[in-house]
């Protein structure tokens, strides 16, 4: 049967989206429902990490779910606990954040439950796990398919269909590469989260502070790892997008360079964007886990089913171990402490000197960090990724009806897509990038002139944004996010502080570098911002994830002391 583009004409894209929502509602078993005034009550507070949502689970869920990835697979690996009690008590939690969040596009509860069941069936007949990854339950931004469940990147038209059409034979039967993947590590997804910002299931907040943006786009994931839904969650990344939603939900992620993670069969804008294309990046509560589900990839050899990942595997002699290493030869960082184009906000600033005075305290390294002007990234970002006009997502917006929400609304014309770059314009910001990314290489080489070893700098350290958070309509500066894209370069993001509207107060002497960096001040509120998470981002060469993991759990190591010698959070 030929594959038919599906223009939902007898129903209007409301009533689509509220039957997507009652079906989801229908999965939830009935005894993990929670009370209509609890979730008042949740809508109604500033924050839902800690007490709040502790409280609504029972003392079992709570013991499992604050267990992270090595920790339950040791439990499993022992036999003391199993993979149907691992998935069972994260589902149920993943239950309860979406009742207060609304931040699962597909529940698949049934299914991970029934894969759970088969992997203890492996366990009690070969008395070892099926893999790296056996019964660690886990949740993907829905932009990779699952079979049994829809794939709709939160677009209303996309609903009971694949990617659009209908009659392909794909639908609810198919599956990405990286999902193949984690079936055959032994991992177990329980669910898919939204963009966002989107028309099916509303706007997602921090759990931290309910006034503030959960980032974008990759926001649904990040509530779910900061609220810890599941044990680890995959974003999808093309300017921050893995990046910015860690940062402003207090939890890990690592955004690769492409080519370490497939992409190959997964949903996206833009797919033939292959310059600067989209990665999937991955979220958790902490370096190890980070580290283990990279590793456990790429022991898949991935490049063997998709030509587009690089055929490197992971490469123990690239991370860093400070104990093997003299005294003479410990790392140097560099800072960046502002790109000379937009200042960050004061929480950012504190985050940033506490990271600088604890590695300096554990005789660490550190060096100005003065490349190539990070602007430069703005000129280039934009017109390689969406160089195409976006034709791709105003079509997907048609076929409901559905209007584009607030924060595309100014990729579009008034009636319809901006018109493509012509090739050889597009073609001159390509070479453009190139360029950029050559200067930056020699930058970063020239520092060995300036490190007590006569190496170049290691990684370097920069705010994730300018914000400790993101008001709506307040976010003017993706610098130094989409710069990383531009560079293709992997990059940490590790969580620091929370923002005190007490310590984290605005300088009168302010001196703004652009007009933006003013309206960008100008935002900052610091009552607002009180109790959002802070983080900064940890930088690397392109394709060292390995080298920039291990320096990331460095600087976490040496936060973690800085904070008990000066009593900080």
């Amino acid at each position: 049967m030929a594959a038919n583009v599906w223009p939902p004409t007898s129903n209007s894209w409301q009533k689509i989206a509220a039957e997507k929502r009652q079906a989801d509602t229908a999965k939830i078993p009935t005894d993990w429902v929670i009370a209509p005034r609890v979730v008042a009550e949740a809508k109604a507070r500033r924050s839902l990490v800690g007490g709040f949502i502790e409280g609504l689970l029972d003392p079992e869920t709570r013991r499992i779910t604050d267990m992270d990835a090595p920790e339950l697979i040791r439990m499993m690996s022992y036999g003391s606990m199993t993979a149907v009690e691992v998935v069972t008590a994260f589902c149920k939690r993943a239950a309860v954040i979406h009742q207060l969040t609304q931040n699962m596009l597909e529940i698949g509860f049934d299914i991970a439950l029934q894969r759970a069941k088969k992997l203890d069936d492996y366990f009690r007949t070969h008395q070892r796990l099926i893999g790296p990854l056996h019964g660690i339950p886990l949740t993907l931004k829905d932009q990779f398919h699952i079979k049994g469940l829809e794939t709709s990147m939160a677009y209303v038209g996309w609903i009971g269909t694949f990617e659009g059409q209908k009659g392909t034979g794909k639908e609810r039967n198919f599956e990405s590469e990286l999902i193949k993947e984690f079936q055959s590590l032994g991992a177990v997804p329980i669910g898919k989260s939204p963009e966002t910002s989107n028309n099916i299931l509303g706007y997602l907040w921090s759990p931290h502070n309910q006034n503030l943006s959960s980032g974008g786009s990759s926001g649904g994931e990040a509530v779910m790892q900061a609220l810890k839904g599941s044990v680890f969650g995959i974003g999808t990344d093309i300017g921050g997008s893995v990046s910015m939603p860690a940062s402003y939900n207090g939890i890990f992620s690592l955004k690769p360079s492409s080519g370490r993670i497939s992409m190959k069969d997964v949903a996206s804008t833009g797919p033939g964007q292959q310059i600067m294309p989209t990665v999937a990046g991955v979220m958790g509560r902490s370096i190890d886990t980070l580290r283990l589900v990279l590793k456990s990839l790429l022991s898949t050899e991935p490049w063997l089913q998709d030509p587009y990942v690089v055929p490197l595997p992971w490469r123990d002699a690239e991370e860093y171990h400070p104990s093997d290493s003299p005294t003479e030869s410990k790392l140097a960082f560099g800072l960046l402490e502002n790109d000379r184009a937009v200042t960050p906000h004061p929480p950012v600033q504190r985050a940033l000197r506490m990271v600088k005075v604890a590695l300096q305290e554990a005789g660490y390294e550190l060096l100005d960090w003065n490349p190539p002007w990070n602007h430069e990234s703005r000129q280039i970002h934009p017109h390689i990724a969406r160089g195409d006009g976006c034709l791709d997502v105003w079509k997907a917006l048609q076929l409901s009806g559905e209007p584009e929400v607030h924060e595309i609304r100014g990729l579009f014309k008034q009636n319809g897509p901006r018109e493509p770059m012509p090739l050889p314009a597009y073609q001159d910001m390509v070479v453009r990038m190139r360029e950029y990314r050559n200067l930056y290489q020699e930058y970063w080489m020239s520092t060995s002139s300036e490190t007590k070893s006569g190496r170049p700098v290691d990684v370097y350290i920069s705010p994730v944004t300018a914000t400790a958070g993101l008001l709506p309509e307040k976010f003017f500066h993706a610098d130094y996010c989409n710069s990383i894209n531009v560079l293709d370069f992997p990059t940490v993001v590790i969580p620091v502080t929370f923002v005190d509207e007490r310590l984290d107060v605005s300088d009168p002497a302010f001196q703004p570098f652009t007009e933006i960096d003013q309206t960008n001040m100008d935002a900052y509120d610091a009552s607002a911002y009180h109790g959002a998470p802070v983080a900064v981002q940890i930088v690397g060469k392109r394709l060292s994830e390995e080298r920039v993991l291990s320096i990331a759990k460095v600087v976490v190591e040496a936060l973690n002391s800085y904070k008990a010698r000066h009593r900080e959070i």
